[in-house]
C-alpha cells in the first residue's frame, strides 16, 4: 500500500467521529484511539495518558514522545475537532467521506475536516510512521494533539502553563497544514493573531422586557430584548466599520516584510479564494493587507433568540456570540477592558467571557523557519512570508517550548467549514513531502 492510499485509509477511519465541540463522547473516544494508533503505529510513549482524562470536562489532549535518543527534539501540534455539519449539499456524508473527481481539481477527498484539519493530521501520522520505521528520524518527536482548537484551546493551554511545563524545550514547533490557500504560493506566518471569545446576552428583566415570551402585539409598550441588542451591538462596533474597532501601528519589520508580500499579492486571486466578488476597503494591496493584519475585529458567529423558532413573539432573552480577534500590534487585555466598560453602561447587557489569548510573534532566524522555506524551495514553491497570520492560534502557549511556533505544510484543500470541504489527492502528497523535509532537516 502506498503512503498515499495507507493515509487515505486513516483519514477514513478518522472521518466518522463526530469530533465538534459540545460532542465529548465523540472527542473522548477520537482521543483514546489516536493515542492507541501511536503507540501500535510508532512505539510511542504516552506522557499524559487519555484515560486519566475522561473525567474532565474538556476534550482529552493526547501528548506523545516518539523517542530515538537523539538530543533534539521537535514538537509536533495538531487538532482532532472539527467544525459541525449536516448532508445538506454535500456530494458525500461529511462524516464518511469519500473521493470525488472535480474536473478543475481533479481526484479530491471531501469530509469533515479534509482540509481542517484532519486531513493534515492523517498525512502527519503517516509521515511520522513512515519515517520512524525507516530510521530516518534524526530527532525525537513529541506529538501534541488537542480537540479546542476551534474554540479556544482552552485546555491545551492550561496543560502549556503548568510549572514545569510538560514539554521540555525543543528546536521547534510546527502545526502540519495545507498552506498553498487556494492553489497559490504557501504562506509562512511569522506569528498569529490572538482572540477573546464571549457571549453577549441580553435578558428580560427590570430594565424592561419580558422574562418569558409574550405576544408580539405588545411590542410597542414592552422592551424586546433583542432590539437592546442590537443597540448594544452597534455600541460595540457600528455596522458602517464591519466590526474593526482598532487598527494598530505596523512596525518596520512588519512593513518590511509586507512591502515585498505585497508586491506580489494578487488580490483578484484572494477574492476567488474568499469565494466574494469584492473587498470591504478601498486600496492597493499594501494599504488592504496592512488593515487586514493590523485591525483587531469583533467578530459576530452567531445572533439569536430563545425561545428558537417562536414567532409572533417577544422573545425573554436574545444573544450574540462574539470572538475579538486581535493582532500582536494591538493590546487585547486593553480593548477587552473598553468593551466590558461599554457593556457595563448599557442597562440589561451582560458580556459573559470566554477563552482568550493573546497575539504572538518570532523571527525569521529562528530555528525551523529556514527549514520549512527549503521543503517548499525542494518542490518548486516560492513562500509567501506574511509577518503573522490574520487568524488565530494558540503559539503563545508554546513559547517555553521554541522560540518560533510554525504552521506549514505544502498541499491544497478548501471549503473549511463549509460545504464539501476537500483536500485534493495531489495537494495531500505536497504536503506529506514538504514535512518529510522538514522533520528529517534536523
Amino acid at each position: 500500500m502506498s503512503q498515499l492510499e495507507a493515509t487515505l485509509d486513516l483519514l477514513r477511519q478518522i472521518t466518522p467521529f463526530e469530533s465538534v465541540a459540545g460532542n465529548i463522547g465523540r472527542q473522548r473516544e477520537l482521543a483514546a484511539w489516536l493515542e492507541r494508533w501511536l503507540v501500535e503505529e510508532t512505539d510511542a510513549e504516552v506522557l499524559f495518558p487519555v484515560a486519566g482524562q475522561l473525567q474532565d470536562s474538556a476534550p482529552p489532549l493526547v501528548h506523545v514522545r516518539v523517542d530515538i535518543g537523539s538530543p533534539r527534539t521537535l514538537v509536533l501540534y495538531n487538532m482532532y475537532d472539527v467544525m459541525p455539519a449536516d448532508t445538506a449539499g454535500w456530494e458525500v456524508d461529511p462524516f464518511v467521506g469519500g473521493l470525488k473527481h472535480w474536473p478543475d481539481k481533479g481526484e479530491v477527498f471531501i469530509s469533515r475536516g479534509a482540509e481542517n484539519n484532519k486531513g493534515p493530521l492523517a498525512g502527519m501520522l503517516m509521515v511520522v510512521r513512515n519515517l520512524y520505521h525507516s530510521g530516518r528520524l534524526h530527532a525525537n518527536i513529541e506529538i501534541l494533539l488537542e480537540g479546542e482548537e476551534e474554540i479556544g484551546s482552552g485546555n491545551l493551554r492550561r496543560y502549556l502553563a503548568q510549572q514545569p511545563c510538560p514539554i521540555n524545550p525543543a528546536e521547534a514547533v510546527l502545526f502540519p497544514s495545507l498552506c498553498e490557500y487556494g492553489g497559490g504560493a504557501p504562506r509562512l506566518y511569522l506569528g498569529f493573531t490572538g482572540r477573546s471569545g464571549g457571549r453577549l446576552q441580553v435578558k428580560g428583566g427590570n430594565w424592561g422586557g419580558p422574562k418569558a415570551a409574550i405576544h408580539a402585539s405588545n411590542a410597542a409598550w414592552i422592551d424586546n430584548p433583542v432590539w437592546r441588542l442590537v443597540q448594544a451591538l452597534n455600541t460595540l462596533a457600528p455596522a458602517h466599520a464591519n466590526g474593526v474597532l482598532e487598527t494598530g501601528k505596523l512596525d518596520e519589520e512588519a512593513r518590511s516584510i509586507l512591502d515585498e508580500l505585497a508586491a506580489n499579492f494578487n488580490p483578484d486571486d484572494e477574492l476567488t479564494f474568499r469565494r466574494s466578488e469584492k473587498f470591504s476597503i478601498e486600496g492597493d494591496s499594501y494599504s488592504r493587507l496592512a488593515y487586514l493584519l493590523g485591525s483587531a475585529v469583533l467578530n459576530i458567529s452567531e445572533i439569536a433568540s430563545l425561545p428558537h423558532g417562536a414567532q409572533g413573539v417577544i422573545p425573554p432573552e436574545a444573544f450574540a456570540d462574539l470572538v475579538l480577534r486581535t493582532p500582536p500590534v494591538v493590546d487585547g487585555e486593553k480593548l477587552m477592558r473598553r468593551i466590558e466598560q461599554q457593556v457595563a453602561a448599557l442597562s440589561g447587557v451582560e458580556l459573559v467571557p470566554g477563552d482568550s489569548y493573546p497575539g504572538y510573534r518570532f523571527s525569521i532566524d529562528d530555528p525551523g523557519v529556514a527549514e520549512l522555506m527549503v521543503s517548499y524551495h525542494q518542490q518548486h514553491a516560492r513562500p509567501q512570508i506574511w509577518p503573522w497570520a490574520p487568524g488565530c492560534a494558540p503559539a503563545y502557549a508554546f513559547a517555553p517550548v521554541a522560540p518560533a511556533f510554525l504552521i506549514g505544510g505544502l498541499g491544497y484543500g478548501g471549503n473549511a467549514h463549509g460545504v464539501n470541504e476537500f483536500v485534493t489527492l495531489r495537494g495531500l502528497q505536497r504536503f506529506q513531502q514538504s514535512l518529510n523535509d522538514w522533520l528529517v532537516a534536523f
